[in-house]
Formats: C-alpha cells, structure tokens, sequence
C-alpha cells in the first residue's frame, strides 16, 4: 500500500480488500470505520467535500459559490440480490432527507453504496446498470442529489456501477488507476457532468 503509510492516521480493516481500497480514498476521502446509518452498519464510510469559489476581477468579489458533498457507504456481503439493492437506494433517498441541508449554495450531494460480494448475478448487473436516481432540490435552484450503487467481486475481477458512480475507479483495484489528462472534450465533458 505505497503511500498510505506516510499518512499519520488512518483506519485500518481487517479486510485487504477494503485496505488497498482505502490506500485509493485516503487522500479525496475522510475515511471511518464501522458507520452506522439508517439501521444498517457499513464497515468503511468515507466523506468528500468540494467547495467551489470563483471571484469577479478581485477575490473580495465572490460570484457562484457553491458545495459539492460526495458520502459513500462499503459493506461486505457473501450474496447480493437486488432486494438489498432496493433497500440500498431507499436509504440512500431516507439520508439524502435527513443530510441536506438545501440552499442555493449547495450544488450536489452523491450517495455512493458500494456492495463488495462473490459473484455479481445477471439481475443485479442490470438493476445497477439501468440505476438514475438524481432528485432536483426545489427545480435545481438548490442543486440535486444521487443515489448510487456499485457492486463488485474482487475475487472475479468484476465491478458494474450505474453510470454516475465515479468512485468505481478505485474499487478496480486489479488495475492501474487512470492517470492520463483528459482533453478539452473531456474537461467540458466532465465539467457539466455528461
């Protein structure tokens, strides 16, 4: 785990999944263990939060501030079905009620659920695949949230996730995170979040 070391503290897992895992998080993320939310218990949390500031010919002249907040939930099952999937995605929308505090400065909050099992079944492939959970606070004036889920099988070298999960990357960890700088396309791409 180059680099997790030079960090002073840092939850550790019994799980080495979930340590190569947190080896990838650590620096975006404000990583716990054990959090406990909505009735359900998930072994790893962590806690991302962007604010974006941009000035107007002098930085005293603040214009578009605004909050981006990204939460994402770890667990550890042996089967996954897309009963639990459901139940993922209704908390997700239970939180998302309870976490939000909507304001015009808030610009997007993501609920990532990350299920790490054996086997990923063809009925949850699909279900996660065909996942769009984004819900517009009072018709975007006070931004949107996303309920996300990924599934992955370390063990097979598999991981699907619905399109907007962009934390997937780092659950791929069987391969090299991608460290190519995206073009002119793909910064606007990026940036309005296609």
């Amino acid at each position: 785990m180059d680099g997790v070391e030079e960090l002073e503290e840092y939850p550790e897992w019994d799980d080495e999944y979930f340590m190569e895992v947190a080896g990838r998080l650590i620096y975006h993320y404000d990583l716990e263990k054990d959090k406990r939310v909505d009735g359900e218990r998930f072994p790893m949390y962590g806690e991302m939060t962007i604010e974006n500031k941009k000035h107007f010919l002098h930085p005293s002249i603040e214009i578009a501030n605004h909050q981006s907040y990204e939460h994402l939930f770890v667990r550890r099952t042996d089967r996954v079905r897309t009963a639990d999937l459901d139940r993922l995605v209704e908390a997700g929308h239970e939180i998302a009620e309870d976490w939000i505090d909507p304001d015009p400065e808030h610009f997007s909050t993501e609920f990532t659920f990350v299920t790490v099992t054996e086997a990923i079944p063809d009925d949850v492939r699909s279900q996660v695949r065909g996942l769009d959970e984004r819900t517009l606070l009072k018709y975007g004036y006070n931004g949107h949230y996303e309920v996300n889920l990924v599934v992955v099988a370390p063990e097979q070298r598999e991981l699907i996730s619905n399109d907007a999960a962009d934390v997937s990357e780092a659950f791929t960890t069987w391969e090299e995170i991608e460290r190519e700088e995206p073009g002119l396309f793909g910064l606007i791409k990026r940036r309005l979040q296609l």
